[in-house]
């Protein structure tokens, strides 16, 4: 597998506008997912789960109509059960599943174990959440000394202690970037679902040489970070698999969307990407709440009496944390399901509740308010650290 000198400044041209110290770049990246995350962590403290249909969301009361879906056994995906349905919609798919709340502590506590175990290998880890992590394997400033088989093998012994330690299985995908590793642990969370699955399929080398037949007729909504936006635009240009998209010319992807992206998505179809590893802990640029009401919000007192609310909330976290706000946002989502986001900047950057709410006030002024409202969100943009 290689990177071509064009892969290589394209996106290093995207790290360098997130990464202030250049992360150290890497010849092979594994991408690591643990299965059905809050379903295995909940199976973990009850074996009595394993094997039926659990879907964990809200506060687990599947008849509340405003809460969603955050995650589903795969007993329940074969219902038709999703991330992000509403509850009542699940139990119609799935009668007979269990439903339980989110316990978000609990879940962290798990996902520390996971990643102990990781980082335990000795290797670089790029944390993405709860249940996925990079890993970088061997750094591109040296001689070549892996081969693919020598990876694997590796990825085999990382998913055995994973799975030795904390209980969980996990899939992992080998290649040498983060965007053709992450598509690669699709791969193999796949395969895994097949009734003649073996051990050995949750790990799954995407490069090269597989590349164009396994990707190359796909829908470009596939690939890793091209959303329905972008595919629908491509789409209206007659461009819908992979192997059209590199047919493309660069002009005329630049033409379509811009220098940057136009750039990003001829590299991307072509199964380059990001072969950096920052270990750094993320720091937020922003913090935000939200949240949907069991009763819609129907005049404009009562939505400026909820964004203080939220105001407050936000507001605490960003003091705990010794960050400045310097900017506001406010998300409105009527019952239509109509969402509109107005964003206004604080004369001056400042933690004080009394300086920051007259401008929430000024933002919720802003919108017309011809519908009840269902959801509000306020984010507090954060001065550097």
């Amino acid at each position: 597998m290689r990177a071509t000198a064009f892969y290589s400044g394209v996106v290093a041209e995207r790290v360098d506008r997130v990464q202030q110290q250049p992360p150290t770049r890497f010849r092979w990246l594994l991408h690591i997912d643990v299965d059905q995350f809050q379903v295995a962590a909940e199976r973990l403290r009850r074996r009595d789960l394993i094997g039926v249909r659990v879907i964990v969301g809200g506060d687990g009361d599947p008849s509340r109509p405003r809460q969603v879906v955050t995650c589903a056994s795969y007993e329940a995906r074969g219902d038709g059960v999703r991330a992000g349905l509403p509850l009542p919609a699940a139990r119609r798919k799935s009668p007979d599943a269990v439903f339980l709340p989110l316990d978000m502590a609990y879940y962290a506590d798990v996902s520390e174990r996971v990643m102990d175990v990781v980082r335990g290998q000795g290797d670089p880890v790029e944390v993405w959440g709860f249940d996925e992590a990079y890993l970088g394997v061997e750094p591109r400033d040296g001689d070549p000394v892996l081969d693919a088989a020598e990876v694997v093998a590796f990825a085999d012994r990382l998913r055995v202690a994973v799975l030795d330690e904390t209980g969980l299985e996990c899939c992992l995908g080998v290649s040498d970037n983060k965007q053709r590793a992450k598509m690669a642990a699709g791969f193999a969370k796949a395969a895994v679902r097949a009734p003649d699955a073996s051990p050995a399929d949750r790990t799954f080398v995407l490069d090269d040489e597989n590349w164009p037949e396994l990707m190359g007729p796909r829908p470009c909504r596939d690939l890793w970070s091209v959303g329905p936006r972008t595919a629908a635009r491509l789409a209206d240009h007659g461009v819908d698999t992979v192997d059209q998209l590199q047919a493309a010319s660069l002009a005329d992807l630049i033409a379509m969307f811009g220098p940057s992206q136009g750039n990003w998505l001829y590299v991307l179809c072509r199964g380059g990407g990001d072969d950096a590893i920052a270990t750094e802990p993320w720091i937020a640029k922003s913090h935000s709440r939200s949240r949907t009401y069991p009763t819609d919000l129907t005049g404009r007192d009562e939505v400026r009496v909820a964004a203080t609310d939220l105001t407050r909330e936000v507001l605490t976290q960003a003091v705990a944390e010794q960050r400045t706000p310097f900017r506001v946002g406010l998300t409105v989502r009527t019952s239509s399901f109509h969402t509109r986001t107005k964003m206004r900047k604080l004369d001056a950057p400042t933690v004080e509740f009394d300086e920051i709410i007259p401008v929430v006030n000024r933002l919720v002024d802003a919108f017309e308010l011809d519908r009840p409202v269902r959801l509000l969100a306020v984010r507090l943009e954060l001065e550097d650290v």
